[in-house]
């Protein structure tokens, strides 16, 4: 859930000399930086940003930082949050590709003769078929470079065959695209391949895996992230103390998917993030966040 305070919500654009101030008179201390570091500080990331990382370092009225908060502190919640978005998009670009992939293959299997099925009416919803032929222009085609090349050398043709058209297609699109298929035998197939074996559960567990990927992609807070609808219980995926919302419980998801694809991705993405959250825990200010927002128990 992003949280955030009115010390960073003015209309009145601020100096860097007011903005330093300001955090002065609401109690930060600055001290561990020059004046020169910090300026540089607020001119890399931004005096709006950094309030999205001080929401649980003020007091109970959001009005001033408790007593003794350093702005290194803060700055080093910013940096775990940053580097924790590196290391997820990674993997979870992974699990993209991965579904991608098999939506491509197995309808295109099964349609051979229509490489197009996905804007065939009796293969796929309405609505998705209406809304996708509106978004599929000449500006589509245009700034997809293999796509363009088709339609090139392909003039006759209104769209690209599934295997080049997906590739353009975001891990959301994707993703309503498969909710799409009026055909449940493809898509239990395609769900059962990542051991899951209701539609339901599979929608929510990938849909989750869609909202880390989209938090990271667009630079938004992800440390306490925190999902509006439970995830979905499955008996290989331990979340623990039965919380099933926070980012943890997101990171088991992401593990989940893994599995499916490649236990050395599987067994890297676990090493990985237990050695990162190791590493930010010796500090006490990042192991209260990793603890009780992030609820990494691991």
């Amino acid at each position: 859930m992003v949280k955030f305070n009115i010390l960073f919500m003015g209309r009145v654009a601020l100096s860097i000399d007011d903005q330093i101030k300001r955090l002065e008179e609401k109690g930060l201390d600055l001290s561990c930086y020059e004046t020169s570091k910090l300026k540089e500080i607020l001119l890399d990331i931004g005096y709006y940003r950094l309030g999205f990382y001080t929401y649980y370092f003020m007091d109970d009225e959001k009005e001033n930082f408790l007593n003794g908060i350093k702005i290194s502190e803060i700055i080093e919640l910013y940096y775990m949050d940053i580097d924790l978005k590196y290391i997820l998009m990674k993997y979870i670009n992974r699990i993209e590709i991965n579904f991608r992939t098999k939506l491509i293959y197995y309808p295109s299997i099964i349609n051979k003769q229509d490489p197009f099925w996905f804007v065939d009416e009796a293969l796929m919803k309405k609505d998705f078929v209406e809304d996708f032929k509106k978004r599929y222009d000449d500006n589509f085609k245009r700034d997809n470079l293999m796509l363009k090349k088709h339609h090139i050398n392909h003039p006759a043709d209104i769209y690209a065959p599934a295997w080049k058209t997906f590739e353009y297609l975001s891990f959301g699109s994707i993703i309503t695209l498969f909710d799409a298929i009026k055909d449940l035998e493809i898509k239990n197939r395609i769900s059962k391949l990542y051991q899951v074996n209701d539609l339901g559960k599979f929608m929510r567990l990938i849909h989750a895996v869609r909202q880390i990927r989209n938090i990271c992609a667009h630079s938004n807070v992800l440390f306490d992230f925190s999902l509006p609808q439970s995830l979905s219980s499955h008996p290989k995926i331990n979340y623990n103390n039965g919380d099933r919302n926070s980012l943890d419980a997101s990171l088991k998801v992401i593990a989940f998917f893994l599995e499916s694809i490649s236990i050395n991705r599987l067994a890297e993405f676990k090493s990985e993030i237990y050695s990162f959250f190791e590493k930010h825990k010796v500090k006490p200010h990042l192991l209260e966040i990793i603890r009780n927002h992030i609820k990494y128990l691991d």
